[in-house]
């Protein structure tokens, strides 16, 4: 049979729509419920969490000072490095004996990767080595990721200054600094508040260190911006003190082990030159 031109013509045109229908149904589709670009989850950065723990490695017993904790990377940045999820760091710490010590806050948000967050870390008055461990986590949605960091610090009895300052004027003398030097190089500042006329006042200063080498060592204190108004105890405008730190205990094992090893030498050769003598001369 031989169709018909006229006929096939609509039913090719009604065929045509219902192809192009059926493309763009399958686009939506594939598209999704409000399709677009606009419409796209950020993609989540590929780099692993990084972070770590800054600020002083030694305590002078009863004090505190802050730590810095920085954190980043993970899915919570995004490739481009924009932050879309949250950074947060969970502390704690431990010791042979925590009495006394304390560590606030133990839990922060890090929102900006250059910025790090502090907790202040307070300790006792034993001598020991504290950690302070530091959990890292990165999360966007449903995906996270952390890094676990110690960090250590030692505690030590520090050296104590104690110092008085006289004023010589009857006028109130407005707040000021002083200087301290360690055989010369600076390790530390004291802030002294207003002095009212004619008053003294007991300064004191303390440093904790546990890299001092043995032999004699001085502290010197300076007066700051005192206007020429303030002398310590004796009228100098200078405070020095010099103490000695012993060295380590001569080690007399060495010797005591030396000493018997010579003996026995000694003891060795003298018996072998008696047994040559006492030995029989061979008869021919």
């Amino acid at each position: 049979m031989v169709a018909d031109p006229e006929v096939d013509a609509p039913m090719r045109r009604a065929l045509a729509v219902l192809c192009a229908v059926a493309l763009l149904a399958a686009g939506l589709l594939a598209v999704g419920p409000g399709g677009g670009a606009s419409a796209r989850s950020v993609a989540a950065a590929t780099n692993g969490v990084t972070g770590n723990v800054t600020g002083p490695a030694v305590f002078g017993y009863n004090s505190n000072k802050y730590l810095f904790i920085n954190g980043s990377g993970g899915p919570a940045y995004a490739a481009n490095g924009t932050l879309i999820g949250n950074v947060t760091f969970y502390a704690s710490v431990t010791g042979a004996n925590t009495t006394g010590v304390s560590l606030t806050p133990t839990e922060s948000g890090i929102t900006n990767a250059t910025t790090p967050q502090r907790t202040l870390l307070t300790v006792g008055n034993l001598t020991e080595v504290l950690s302070i461990l530091v959990e890292i986590t990165s999360t966007y949605q449903s995906a996270n990721e952390s890094i676990n960091l110690t960090y250590d610090v030692n505690v030590v009895q520090p050296y104590t200054l104690t110092m008085t300052l006289l004023s010589t004027t009857s006028a109130t003398i407005l707040a000021f600094g002083l200087i301290v030097e360690l055989d010369g190089t600076p390790v530390g500042t004291i802030s002294v508040p207003s002095m009212t006329g004619k008053s003294t006042y007991v300064a004191t200063f303390q440093y904790a260190t546990v890299g001092l080498a043995s032999g004699y060592h001085t502290f010197t204190v300076s007066l700051l911006n005192e206007h020429g108004l303030v002398t310590f105890a004796g009228g100098g405008t200078t405070f020095s003190e010099t103490f000695y730190l012993p060295g380590p205990p001569p080690n007399y094992d060495l010797w005591y082990v030396a000493g018997a090893v010579a003996f026995f030498g000694a003891l060795f050769i003298f018996l072998t030159r008696v047994a040559a003598r006492r030995r029989t001369p061979t008869r021919k």
